[in-house]
């Protein structure tokens, strides 16, 4: 969910994406640089906030002066909720646009148009795709002591709170992630918490894979750390 240094670039930052000059995914001119998903409420705004997944109730009516209709279809993702027999559904475009509104952005005709919009979910949900299949290699170290496999508890999007590792990465020169998401992942009744820093990558017209992810389990327990001094042994080693 939806690499670079923050970028300052119309539409404003508290908006998921920005054009990208002569790139896009399939069928498309453009590309978009996600700087944060609309997963955080405007100040005032909380109340009413889902804290399992940081977002407002679902929103499928189109907004005041909307200037084209957009989808209200839904996809069911590839990620077990945690107490539920289904899995997490992702937001439609006219869900994913209402969220935009609400944390501050306004359309403009030289911002995107409908069919940009079936791109920036498609990308979207990419990304959370990738995140779980690296959260699953993981995971992948406890299948003994959870067969069954890890459920996602709950998320939030912290873009504009940078990782100690991702601040160190950049103190040696390297960019800045363009977002953060916390996972909070349950491990037949464990919590385990991950943190996910999203990276530029090239994007995929094929699979609208976007983005280079860093995923690992956060230094909350003595098992996180010794998952990622066996990972890192691993890596140095192979």
């Amino acid at each position: 969910m939806h690499q670079a240094q923050p970028v300052n670039a119309s539409p404003p930052p508290e908006c998921p994406m920005h054009k990208a000059a002569d790139a896009g995914p399939a069928h498309q001119d453009r590309a978009y640089e996600f700087v944060e998903c609309p997963m955080k409420a405007a100040d005032g705004m909380k109340n009413d906030i889902d804290p399992a997944n940081m977002m407002p109730p679902p929103n499928q009516t189109p907004a005041p002066d909307q200037p084209f209709s957009l989808s209200v279809n839904r996809e069911e993702s590839t990620i077990p909720r945690h107490g539920a027999e289904k899995k997490w559904v992702y937001p439609s475009e006219q869900m994913f646009w209402n969220a935009m509104l609400r944390k501050g952005w306004r359309w403009r005709e030289e911002d995107l148009d409908a069919p940009d919009m079936t791109n920036i979910i498609k990308i979207h949900n990419r990304n959370n795709e990738q995140a779980w299949e690296e959260i699953l290699k993981w995971e992948a170290m406890h299948a003994l002591e959870c067969p069954c496999g890890p459920t996602l508890k709950r998320f939030g999007g912290k873009a504009k709170e940078y990782s100690p590792r991702a601040r160190i990465r950049h103190w040696m020169g390297y960019e800045l992630p363009f977002d953060r998401h916390d996972w909070i992942v349950d491990r037949c009744g464990k919590e385990v918490r991950y943190v996910i820093d999203y990276y530029d990558g090239e994007i995929s017209k094929e699979t609208y894979q976007f983005s280079i992810l860093d995923v690992r389990p956060a230094f909350d327990s003595l098992d996180a750390v010794w998952d990622r001094m066996k990972v890192a042994w691993w890596r140095w080693t192979s």
